[in-house]
């Protein structure tokens, strides 16, 4: 069996669609003998060489942040058929997605559409509100001819519904809880950026560009002034320079942004534009507690783990972060992380959306070994979970301490 993924939104330089795919292609590696191919216009390079990602021809294309766009519908679709697939995700409302529909009509197999980019707002933000209105037409005919329509947040689903396409799922992403958990204290950090212990050590990760509204945060940071210190990770735009601000480059290896997440004390995300919000889950699963504002990430942060405020305002912003400091760290951090690994652990979201492969599948008659297997799959990783969630409870319960002694040490 094979099953390919099409999208624009993949590329070398992470982002939560590079992340989920790149995890569903692992997940698929180690439980099943399903072979998976991702397609996309941003695999260049050294990429080309990883097996199962396969670049498509594209051009750069103004206002999509690096991203580059296939070229028409018709090259993307020869690629894609030739692959002989067996389901198709298209991961992007544009070109990709019409040419997973035109190989569907061609050799009869289901087709998913997963809605990650929320294009009326972009549109709305843009361009204003006639545009906005006329990307909802667009999607609502878009995907009405998909077999299945999967939204990674409650609020996308609500969205979807509201222009039409009333039967949209969630599926929410997830995290290897592996490789983000809490690593050390979060003094070593603070020594590499030469800070002294008292330093309150705020994070943002992600790309560094307008809807991200970072603004807000420079603006937040200088309103708070001293012991304050805001740590950013990633890049794409211009951020002031400030002695209250270490920049570093994006981190591609997941580990080495996991322990810089770690050495922090709190995520602060100030864009209320988010579908889901996957670098919040992964702060979370490190045992940071959150400060945000908006859109699907709400539905992660809740006030056990973290603190909403109003959108669009620094001040707002600036209280929020000064009311975290004056709760404790560590309890909000380790209900953080007991939320993150033991709701959203790829292991347990992964299977989800197999099952669902495996239901539209079957619909199409597509029932064989390899089928079987794939229900299998998601079967035996459900019960393996089940058998040490209560062993990763006692260790999550360990780290939570350890991560609580070594902040009061700090202190």
């Amino acid at each position: 069996m094979h099953l390919v993924d099409i999208t624009m939104f993949y590329a070398a330089e992470g982002g939560g669609v590079s992340t989920y795919l790149n995890a569903k292609s692992h997940w698929l590696a180690r439980h099943s003998a399903i072979r998976h191919s991702i397609l996309s216009p941003n695999i260049r390079g050294a990429d080309t060489r990883t097996p199962g990602r396969i670049e498509i021809p594209a051009i750069p294309f103004p206002g999509i942040h690096g991203y580059r766009m296939p070229l028409s519908v018709g090259g993307p679709a020869r690629v894609l058929r030739a692959l002989r697939p067996d389901l198709i995700e298209a991961g992007d409302a544009g070109h990709c997605a019409w040419a997973a529909l035109r190989v569907r009509d061609a050799l009869g197999i289901p087709v998913v559409a997963f809605y990650h980019s929320d294009l009326p707002r972009l549109m709305r933000r843009r361009f204003g509100g006639a545009a906005s209105r006329a990307a909802s037409r667009y999607l609502t005919q878009l995907y009405r001819e998909f077999d299945l329509v999967l939204a990674p947040s409650r609020l996308m689903v609500e969205q979807l519904a509201g222009i039409g396409i009333e039967d949209a799922i969630h599926q929410p992403l997830g995290i290897d809880a592996e490789v983000f958990h809490p690593h050390h204290g979060p003094g070593m950090l603070r020594d590499k950026l030469n800070l002294p212990a008292d330093a309150r050590l705020l994070v943002y990760a992600g790309r560094f560009t307008a809807e991200k509204k970072l603004g807000l945060l420079v603006d937040a940071l200088r309103m708070l002034g001293k012991p304050y210190h805001l740590l950013l990770i990633g890049g794409g735009g211009d951020i002031p320079l400030d002695p209250a601000i270490t920049r570093v480059p994006f981190c591609r290896d997941q580990r080495v942004l996991a322990r810089l997440l770690s050495g922090c004390d709190v995520l602060v995300h100030p864009g209320d534009c988010e579908t889901f919000g996957l670098i919040v889950l992964e702060a979370m699963a490190c045992g940071l507690p959150v400060v945000a504002t908006g859109g699907a990430v709400t539905e992660l942060v809740d006030a056990r783990s973290g603190v909403l405020v109003r959108p669009d305002s620094a001040a707002s912003l600036a209280e929020g972060i000064a009311a975290i400091y004056r709760r404790d760290l560590a309890v909000l951090g380790a209900a953080a992380r007991r939320k993150a690994s033991q709701h959203y652990d790829w292991n347990r979201i992964t299977p989800q959306l197999v099952d669902r492969y495996a239901v539209l599948l079957a619909r199409h008659c597509h029932v064989d070994a390899d089928l079987q297997g794939l229900r299998a799959a998601a079967d035996m990783a459900r019960s393996e979970l089940g058998r040490s969630e209560a062993a990763q409870y006692g260790a999550d319960r360990h780290a939570a301490d350890r991560y609580a002694a070594d902040r009061y040490a700090a202190e």
